[in-house]
């Protein structure tokens, strides 16, 4: 059901930008299956109204509404029935999600190429784009090994290790707190991207900010793997992404934060790191400096002004 799909992508049962973009498209799919509309008009209303429960459930991962633009964008079309309404719509959902599938596996074989023997590499939270990298570059044979981030306070650094280990390349864990004092051993930090912005501005989760300026400061390279459908086209007009803000329980449990009557306790899920702190963008279109961000939006993205003035659910706002 699309509220099971909203409340798992919204809990971060469901998690992972392209994950979440994924299975935001799968759930609009199932309900144009079984949604009941007399009209072509009555069929896109009720598919822009489950379009708008999915966008709204995390403001800042930018893959979700550039999802569900893509496929709503068939809607906008004349025609002659419901049932060939829906029968588009389907089509575009499926080949949303294998095009996806693709996507991340063209990324692990560009970013690959930018793995050497005997690097040692650093990544923060757990990226499908950023982990296929780094599988592809083990299959061709190339050595190397990895520093894995814990990713407080949900500990998503848990299920990078995991499919490390099962891989069989040689991780250390560490707590991000302890990123910069690794980092002179560090060649290569790759991370993946919920968001980017029209100027080559990075959102990731919480600590990479942190870490790309460690990097910065080290002289090491950073490179970001995401797929195109990341960029934030509404960044053109100036807008800035939500930054999301999470249930302050997942950092101090209620039983002791209750002891604490003058703290407050904060949990941005993301930060920002500005474009100067990343060397390349590992996109399925090929690689790009941070400055280019601006052609995936128009040439690849296919947006322009009155795409944002449409006014349909899915047009590209990242909060």
């Amino acid at each position: 059901m699309l509220a099971d799909t909203a409340e798992k992508i919204k809990s971060m049962e469901v998690r992972g930008a392209g994950r979440i973009a994924r299975e935001a498209v799968k759930a609009l799919r199932d309900h144009a299956t079984s949604l009941q509309a007399a009209t072509v008009a009555e069929f896109r209303e009720g598919m822009e109204e489950a379009a708008s429960v999915l966008v709204s459930t995390r403001p800042t991962a930018v893959s979700l509404p550039n999802a569900i633009h893509s496929v709503m964008a068939t809607l906008r079309r004349d025609f002659p029935s419901v049932g060939s309404a829906r029968g588009e719509f389907l089509q575009a959902c499926d080949s949303f999600v294998a095009a996806s599938l693709l996507a991340v596996k063209k990324i692990g074989e560009i970013g690959a190429r930018h793995i050497r023997d005997g690097d040692v590499l650093m990544t923060h939270c757990n990226s499908e784009a950023a982990l296929a990298c780094m599988l592809e570059a083990w299959r061709i044979g190339r050595d190397f090994s990895v520093f894995a981030t814990e990713v407080r306070p949900r500990n998503q650094g848990l299920l990078t290790i995991g499919t490390l280990e099962e891989a069989g390349i040689p991780t250390n864990f560490i707590v991000d707190s302890a990123a910069r004092y690794f980092m002179n051993e560090v060649d290569l930090v790759i991370v993946g991207a919920d968001a980017i912005s029209v100027n080559g501005a990075v959102v990731n989760k919480i600590g990479t900010s942190q870490i790309a300026l460690a990097a910065h400061e080290a002289r090491t390279r950073v490179m970001v793997a995401a797929e195109t459908y990341k960029f934030a086209p509404r960044t053109i007009l100036g807008e800035f992404i939500r930054i999301e803000e999470r249930d302050p329980a997942e950092v101090l449990p209620p039983d002791i934060a209750g002891k604490f009557r003058h703290v407050r306790v904060r949990n941005p899920a993301f930060d920002v790191t500005p474009a100067e702190y990343v060397d390349l963008i590992v996109t399925e279109a090929g690689a790009i400096p941070p400055q280019m961000a601006y052609i995936v939006i128009r040439d690849i993205l296919g947006w322009d002004i009155g795409d944002f003035m449409h006014g349909m659910p899915g047009n590209g706002r990242e909060g």
